[in-house]
């Protein structure tokens, strides 16, 4: 009752094929085979971007107003947080007071 029981492993079924041999080829130094003319490469099809003084001054713009957008946002949400913290802390306040002028009345 306490002792495990153990699968036992059936036998394999079917007809079972001895491994195969593989016999080893050899190498001879010699004569390198001839290989095909590489093949020049294609044109891109994409032409490349070609920067003006527009386009870059276009692209400074867009990059700081991103940047002046999320600097917005980030300290608005900076400012939000305070501003939670410190009516946290006056609600803290005003319950503190409570409490110990009810104590101070028993």
């Amino acid at each position: 009752m306490f002792r495990p029981k153990l699968p036992t492993m059936p036998q394999p079924t079917g007809q079972v094929t001895p491994p195969a041999v593989v016999v080893p080829t050899t190498i001879t130094p010699g004569t390198p085979t001839p290989s095909a003319p590489a093949a020049p490469a294609p044109a891109p099809s994409r032409p490349t971007v070609q920067l003006t003084p527009g386009t870059a001054l276009a692209l400074v713009g867009g990059g700081t107003a991103v940047v002046l957008v999320v600097g917005a946002v980030l300290v608005s949400m900076l400012l939000a947080v305070a501003a939670t913290a410190a009516s946290v802390a006056v609600c803290a306040l005003v319950l503190r007071s409570l409490l110990a002028s009810e104590a101070k009345r028993r």
